[in-house]
């Protein structure tokens, strides 16, 4: 039995510490590829190979918007680890970015 509760508590905190990142945007334009840039960098620095990023190009998938009330672009979506957070913007303020996705304490 208490191999079970240790590969359940070891579940919980990879799901706790594993971050899937949804960054909406439409076509490249020059916000879009700013936000792409800043994203993959302040995960680089703060998750390394904690996170999983998905880019949604509404262009090609408008449909997508729907499922995570998306009202503008690019807009950053952090699904897991709960609850779900979402950043507007092309994520230019990166300690704006860090507290918004609960990556360290705000000051």
């Amino acid at each position: 039995m208490k191999k079970s509760a240790t590969k359940k508590s070891a579940a919980k905190a990879s799901n706790k510490d594993f971050f899937i990142l949804r960054l909406y945007i439409a076509g490249q334009t020059p916000n879009s590829v700013t936000a792409i840039a800043n994203l993959k960098k302040i995960c680089e620095d703060k998750l390394k190979g904690k996170y999983r990023i998905e880019v949604v190009d509404l262009l090609e998938k408008p449909q997508l918007a729907k499922g995570d009330q998306i009202i503008a672009i690019p807009t950053l979506v952090r699904r897991l680890p709960p609850p779900v957070k979402k950043i507007i913007g092309n994520l230019s303020k990166t300690e704006s970015v860090i507290v918004g996705l609960d990556l360290q304490p705000a000051r």
